[in-house]
């Protein structure tokens, strides 16, 4: 960082730039910011995207003086490689980013991702008691999915952060890069960033069972190694929070095993089977006073959910199981927890419909049916 000291960026220092625009989204509760040459910076604000007013026309070198300083004193050898980096970073009033560096048109460009700095509660998120039963687990593994930016880190973070306030357990975080800083309470957290503290997410699941975790929340599930890595964990006894890019709970299911050639898809069905404890999707909508909430689907691993799953013929049957719901397992289908915002106010039925994965099925129930 010493080294662009004294440079400036629209007539501030680089840091202090950053800071501007960083401290200012959080004012006025921007999820994303998007930089990139011959443009002013762009937020994202309630799913749509705008130029942030004040913004000056930046250059290439002024983005390029900002990948410095994200890079820091990481080695730049992996952006030069592959054109694309991930990072995360704070501005000089604590305010912290997650950051993706890549190039497009020949020249940098980054999006940042805001970070809150408090963990929000369950209640500030609105989760409903079927998402927050799942931080009562002791074992096995959990998934969160939904889109990017649908807020599954959010959810994950703040589940962990109860169980932070009430059990003493060691938590283990496998991040690439890290998000949430946690501040131990009860629980004793050890947090580890690909790329700046483990060369990788396998190296760092390797030694995971060596450094006496109860919980271990493993960034996001990518591929087939990522995915079994978690799986093996979850099977040692370990409770194992994880994300994934899936629509639906049966969705989730299908795209984990679909990441495995054809001779380790029944392995990993009967791991899944035995290790598997919810998964819980989630999208984001809009609420009828302003701003966003999320709408959740919960599957709980039941006897019967643990057959479905085995049977690769039997697969699709999973989302009839949890649209059916069974309150009892804590079964959570998506149209009913809209339901639920739209009786509590949260959100209008023309919303509702809109996001409703059976429209008429939705309407019906709206109607009094």
């Amino acid at each position: 960082m010493s080294e662009i000291e004294g440079k400036q960026i629209g007539g501030m220092s680089v840091i202090d730039f950053l800071t501007a625009v960083v401290s200012s989204s959080v004012q006025i509760k921007v999820s994303d910011i998007h930089v990139r040459a011959d443009s002013p910076v762009m937020i994202r604000v309630d799913g749509s995207i705008r130029a942030m007013k004040g913004s000056p026309i930046l250059r290439a070198n002024d983005v390029e003086l900002l990948v410095e300083l994200m890079l820091g004193d990481q080695d730049p050898a992996e952006y030069l490689r592959t054109h694309q980096f991930d990072t995360a970073i704070a501005d000089k009033n604590g305010n912290r980013v997650r950051a993706n560096i890549y190039r497009q048109l020949g020249a940098s460009a980054i999006v940042m991702r805001i970070i809150a700095r408090d963990i929000p509660v369950p209640s500030e998120l609105g989760l409903p008691a079927e998402v927050q039963k799942i931080s009562s687990l002791e074992n096995g593994l959990v998934i969160f999915s939904g889109a990017t930016g649908s807020g599954k880190s959010t959810t994950m973070a703040s589940l962990l952060n109860e169980i932070n306030h009430t059990r003493r357990k060691h938590v283990l975080t496998i991040e690439d890069p890290v998000e949430f800083a946690f501040e131990s309470d009860k629980c004793f957290f050890s947090q580890r960033q690909i790329g700046l503290d483990v060369p990788s997410f396998e190296e760092a699941m390797k030694a995971a069972l060596r450094e006496d975790p109860d919980i271990i929340l493993l960034g996001e599930m990518r591929d087939a190694v990522s995915i079994e890595i978690a799986l093996n964990a979850a099977e040692t006894g370990h409770l194992v929070f994880s994300t994934l890019h899936a629509p639906t709970a049966a969705d989730a299911v299908t795209r984990m095993v679909s990441s495995f050639d054809g001779d380790a898809q029944a392995t990993i069905r009967t791991k899944l089977a035995q290790n598997l404890k919810a998964v819980a999707t989630q999208r984001l909508i809009p609420k009828s006073t302003g701003g966003r909430i999320s709408a959740f689907e919960v599957m709980t691993i039941t006897a019967r959910v643990s057959e479905l799953i085995l049977d690769p013929l039997r697969i699709k049957e999973i989302e009839d199981l949890v649209k059916g719901g069974d309150t009892v397992e804590g079964m959570l289908h998506f149209d009913d927890h809209l339901m639920m915002l739209v009786q509590a106010g949260d959100i209008d039925k023309e919303v509702a419909l809109q996001y409703a994965s059976s429209v008429t099925d939705l309407g019906l129930k709206l109607e009094g049916f």
